[in-house]
């Protein structure tokens, strides 16, 4: 965005912060809002009428949600959580409205991060129902891993919990197998960290349909 546009969207802009914990927003809350997160980190999640909690994503710095509400008027199709102190920027809707028509590249970044967030689903909706659980663990350890000088680290990975809500698994058949994948050499658990030491195995589960 140029400085001018900028500009013009300063007066929408309200900075926010929470403490970990905390509820931004609730399925089937108005969304009002835009939000950029600055620090910190959030879960997208959807609970059922027992409580039980799916995982859909996390969402770190840079990231946004609420996009969705303030372009089809919709309630919000999921709960937003912060997971660590967080640092917004709120951008009010008719601020947010009012950016798109004005400026085409932001109204792209939009679409295009809509396009992935689907194609994530289609990704997620594929390991349901063609992977088992030790092909969705492994997926999940390859997507969120990123390279450190030469090795894939799951920097801050989600607890076995987490990860069985985003998997759709119990707990316990997530703790068979990342014991499993330790033994075979294929990961190492170290100060809060997942090393993947074997990337071939590791993609070969991920992608056996």
């Amino acid at each position: 965005m140029s400085e001018e546009q900028l500009r013009l969207l300063h007066p929408c802009l309200q900075h926010r912060r929470y403490s970990r914990g905390n509820y931004i927003l609730r399925e089937g809350d108005q969304t009002n809002a835009l939000y950029l997160i600055v620090s910190g980190k959030v879960k997208i999640l959807i609970k059922d009428k027992q409580g039980r909690e799916v995982i859909l994503a996390f969402l770190g710095k840079n990231d946004f949600f609420g996009e969705m509400g303030l372009l089809d008027g919709q309630p919000s199709s999921a709960s937003v959580e912060t997971i660590e102190e967080c640092h917004f920027l709120q951008l009010s809707k008719a601020g947010f409205l009012a950016a798109l028509q004005q400026n085409f590249e932001l109204a792209m970044v939009i679409v295009n991060n809509l396009v992935k967030r689907l194609r994530v689903a289609d990704r997620k909706i594929e390991s349901l129902a063609l992977i088992d659980v030790y092909g969705r663990v492994a997926r999940l350890l390859m997507d969120e891993s990123e390279l450190v000088n030469g090795t894939l680290v799951v920097l801050k990975p989600p607890s076995k919990q987490e990860i069985a809500r985003i998997i759709g698994a119990s707990r316990e058949m997530v703790s068979r197998v990342i014991k499993d994948l330790q033994l075979r050499g294929c990961i190492r658990l170290e100060k809060r960290k997942i090393f993947i030491l074997d990337q071939f195995s590791i993609n070969k589960s991920a992608s056996d349909i």
